[in-house]
């Protein structure tokens, strides 16, 4: 049977265009594949007047294509961010953490810290760096278990940035349940003065926010002003503004009460002192709130940065470090974060001896 010219014509061109569709489609779009789960954690308390209740963390998985390999990463977001730290929704391709993983053959869980994204919102105060350590630590179990995409995974590598990476090394020194840490954001001397004059003008409220008043969060629940980041956690000419925009767009709230005794005793007075796993750290070097003179810290050069943080582990043969030029505080975010990937993935590599599983190049 003989079809219509017109008809022909018609199938032909929707044939083209879909071939043309197929072939623009990103190769990393075929090469890995993510889902949200949402997974049952202990909640904080202040017994015996604010008894403890379960709580959720959300999160999401990303694998490469083929078998999912047996190694992940828990990827630990930091104070006023939530899972979208590692997964920005703007030129994926360039800035998300998690799909450059994905397709360079590593899996990673970005979970919601309790208070933040799609986990459950306890009330402020008693979430403190032990309860968010102990929820993260339940998280590990869980991957651990196959709880998260089905998968055991035998190794996991604990990944955090800034309030994260406090919560990290608490965590990671506490249940020494994890293989290898990775802290990115941090010295273990702050610029105080810079930390207590962005505090001062940087953050309000959660409550009096026009993007997060709609949560209802208690008094003590606090996000950044609008505008605030970019000085807080940029550096001009290694930052995209619209970048700077989609991070804004996509911020979340932090406990104060919680962020101070992460300050205090996840970061000053040294939880990595426990850790007795390899250790990654990694810092912006035009990092405003952890690097330069009023943090005692030569962020220019990541031998002398290493010099200078070596007597806060208890084994300074298994620390590791990178600074990553140009960049300010929210290392993943800037525009040669490709090169902190990069770094991340030949010190797994190199140190813990994890090699890619289902690679795909995307460029």
């Amino acid at each position: 049977m003989k079809l219509p010219v017109k008809v022909t014509s018609a199938l032909f061109a929707c044939g083209v265009l879909l071939a043309s569709l197929t072939a623009a489609m990103p190769a990393e779009a075929a090469a890995i594949s993510c889902t949200d789960t949402d997974l049952p954690v202990s909640g904080p308390g202040l017994p015996p007047l604010v008894p403890g209740a379960p709580g959720t963390m959300h999160g999401r998985l990303c694998l490469p294509a083929g078998e999912a390999p047996d190694t992940v990463q828990l990827l630990v977001h930091g104070g006023t961010y939530n899972s979208a730290y590692w997964d920005l929704p703007y030129q994926p391709e360039r800035y998300s953490y998690q799909r450059d993983m994905a397709a360079h053959g590593y899996a990673t869980f970005a979970a919601d810290q309790l208070g933040a994204g799609r986990s459950s919102r306890p009330l402020s105060l008693p979430l403190s760096v032990w309860a968010a350590a102990e929820s993260t630590h339940e998280v590990v179990g869980h991957l651990r278990a196959g709880h998260v995409g089905g998968v055991r995974f035998a190794k996991v590598v604990i990944v955090g940035h800034s309030v994260g990476s406090g919560v990290v090394a608490v965590e990671a020194s506490t249940y020494h349940d994890v293989d290898g840490v990775v802290l990115t954001g941090i010295t273990h001397l702050p610029a105080l003065p810079v930390l207590a004059l962005g505090a001062a003008l940087g953050l309000q409220p959660a409550l009096l926010d026009g993007q997060l008043g709609r949560l209802g969060s208690d008094p003590l629940y606090f996000t950044t002003r609008p505008g605030a980041r970019t000085g807080l956690f940029y550096a001009a000419g290694d930052s995209d503004p619209a970048v700077v925009a989609a991070d804004d767009a996509t911020k979340d709230q932090v406990s104060v009460p919680g962020m101070g005794t992460v300050a205090l005793f996840g970061i000053m007075l040294p939880a990595t002192k426990g850790i007795t796993v390899p250790v990654f750290q990694v810092v912006g070097e035009k990092d405003v709130l952890f690097c330069g003179l009023l943090a005692l810290r030569d962020c220019s050069n990541a031998g002398v940065l290493r010099a200078q943080e070596a007597p806060y582990y208890a084994d300074p043969s298994k620390l590791s470090m990178y600074v990553l030029p140009g960049a300010g505080h929210s290392v993943a975010l800037h525009e040669n974060a490709a090169n902190y990937r990069d770094a991340t993935r030949s010190w797994l590599r190199d140190r813990l001896a994890i090699a890619p599983q289902g690679y795909h190049s995307i460029g």
